[in-house]
């Protein structure tokens, strides 16, 4: 069918440029030597998952147990789960994935949770493979001292239901970089930090098998990867959205965008959407090399943003968009950031040349635990 002809508001996803921003990732990942897995908590699709990898991506990337068994029930075995997991009953979902053949890893940062991970895991087929993540200037989680982390190695190598696969890093700060120069800054000094752990553990005689680290806004701005990271972990790459596209110049490589339908122009300036904050979120990107204006950007129309959003409303303030469109026209929005607007669609429509070609289901979606 025709895009037109779907109900709004929908999520779409642009084939063609889906494909290209991964070959793209591809690429600059073997320039460098290092393998890619792709973050799959931007699309939250395993049917997009399983495409990745078919195009050359070496497993994936989720952030929550949920998004894994999802998944792994879709056939894909070779998963990192980059975040501190916590909770026996979480570990003994991740050890059911691993009796069931799934290769799955995940993030600690803490002596406290090790003996509850040696006790869920004790008798398993399969040790727990965990990673340390490592904080690299986004002052969220990660080990900070290098004290802390030789002692959780130290403890790990006590722990015979548990084996130590490497550390991870993500330098989220990257995203309000001023510009190309600090990004480069913030991508070095990140990389820096994190293979000087990659030493001490080399050092303490448990070398890492793997140094995994990301962000989208650097890598797509193609910065050095240094000697020793082994993966690259980006997620938004994929779809790219409007703070993305800012970061880069250009919303070309921007894959996903919400069809709309105009349902008011009740005075000279103003029109409405029938798409809010329950289908775009209420999220900015206010500084850095992300930020962009409004609340989504229309695709056919760059200069106008979405000047505020309710729940079910979008509210665009422009005398000269309104004088362009009638009630019943149909908008495509750029959304400021894709990640959670995925999460609120129980579909996506992969399009092609005007053409709706596929769906998704979004079976990751509200998998929060």
């Amino acid at each position: 069918m025709k895009i037109t002809a779907l109900d709004t508001p929908s999520l779409l996803i642009d084939r063609e440029i889906m494909r290209d921003n991964m070959q793209f990732m591809l690429d600059y990942a073997a320039r460098h030597g290092v393998r890619l897995r792709p973050h799959a908590k931007t699309h939250k699709m395993p049917a997009v998952a399983r495409l990745q990898v078919e195009m050359g991506a070496r497993g994936i990337a989720v952030a929550k147990v949920g998004e894994a068994e999802a998944m792994a029930a879709a056939g894909l075995d070779d998963i990192f789960i980059a975040n501190e997991i916590v909770g026996v009953q979480k570990w003994e979902r991740i050890r059911a994935l691993a009796q069931r053949g799934v290769k799955v890893g995940f993030g600690v940062d803490s002596l406290e949770a090790l003996p509850g991970i040696q006790k869920v895991f004790s008798g398993a087929d399969r040790p727990a493979e965990v990673l340390i993540e490592i904080e690299v200037g986004e002052r969220r989680s990660g080990v900070i001292e290098e004290n802390d982390f030789t002692a959780l190695l130290a403890a790990i190598r006590r722990c015979s239901a548990m084996r130590f696969k490497g550390i991870f890093s993500h330098d989220g700060n990257s995203y309000s970089a001023k510009d190309r120069e600090d990004l480069i800054r913030i991508a070095v000094g990140a990389q820096e930090r994190t293979l000087r752990f990659a030493r001490l553990a080399a050092a303490a005689g448990m070398p890492c098998e793997i140094v995994s680290y990301g962000a989208t806004p650097t890598f797509m701005n193609e910065v050095p990867i240094l000697g020793g990271i082994t993966e690259l972990r980006p997620g938004t790459f994929i779809f790219m959205d409007a703070s993305q596209g800012h970061a880069i110049g250009t919303l070309a490589r921007c894959a996903a965008t919400v069809l709309a339908t105009v349902i008011s122009r009740p005075t000279a300036e103003r029109v409405i959407l029938d798409v809010g904050a329950k289908g775009l979120t209420m999220q900015r990107r206010s500084e850095g090399v992300c930020a962009t204006p409004g609340h989504g950007t229309l695709l056919e129309h760059p200069g106008v943003h979405i000047d505020k959003v309710f729940d079910e409303h979008a509210i665009i303030n422009n005398a000269a968009f309104r004088e362009k469109v009638r009630v019943g026209d149909r908008v495509r929005v750029v959304p400021v950031h894709i990640c959670p607007v995925c999460n609120l669609y129980e579909y996506a429509y992969l399009v092609s040349g005007g053409e709706v070609i596929d769906h998704f289901p979004v079976s990751a979606r509200g998998k929060l635990q």
